[in-house]
């Protein structure tokens, strides 16, 4: 992976970071300045249904970018390895063709504002805060047909090993819980 990509990968976390932390410390002053002084920011809610919207187009954005976004995959473990790869690929493309699809109604969603100039409670316009739909949905695309065509980063349907054990087995060539 090229360092400007690695940089990018850095930002992403970062901006998503920071709207998650925003998130919940904005959250926990609504609350407590409901239950404090019977009300709370006038702005505060819309604007959390918002960040809630950008936080979860970016998180879903990361999630491809890192091949752990969620996956039905509990027939593709059972295929032999060609058509393992043949169905990864079809699913990633399929998923891929329905972000476009959501990307492209998101831009007349985002039209419809724009031509409107509506703004939100808080004072920007509604197109700016909902342009996080066809800008993620787009990206989206781009990363499922990136993913279609590189090397899986799980095994199918083992994405977490660690689920499929009882607590108290003990796997041939595992040592168990230290005693």
């Amino acid at each position: 992976m090229t360092s400007w990509v690695r940089w990018l990968h850095r930002i992403e976390n970062g901006v998503l970071t920071v709207l998650v932390l925003v998130l919940v410390a904005l959250a926990g002053a609504q609350i407590f300045m409901r239950n404090a002084f019977g009300g709370g920011f006038s702005w505060a809610d819309p604007f959390l249904r918002t960040l809630v919207v950008w936080t979860a187009m970016l998180g879903a954005l990361a999630a491809v970018r890192d091949d752990k976004h969620i996956a039905v995959d509990v027939l593709q473990r059972f295929l032999p390895s060609a058509a393992q790869r043949a169905a990864r690929v079809l699913t990633l493309l399929s998923a891929a063709g329905i972000c476009a699809a959501l990307a492209w109604y998101g831009c007349g969603l985002v039209g419809v504002d724009l031509d409107g100039g509506a703004k939100s409670e808080f004072g920007v316009p509604n197109w700016l805060l909902e342009s996080i739909l066809p800008i993620g949905f787009g990206l989206m695309a781009v990363r499922f047909v990136l993913r279609a065509f590189a090397t899986p980063s799980h095994v199918p349907g083992l994405s977490a090993p660690e689920l499929l054990h009882d607590a108290g087995r003990v796997d041939a060539g595992d040592e168990g819980p230290a005693r």
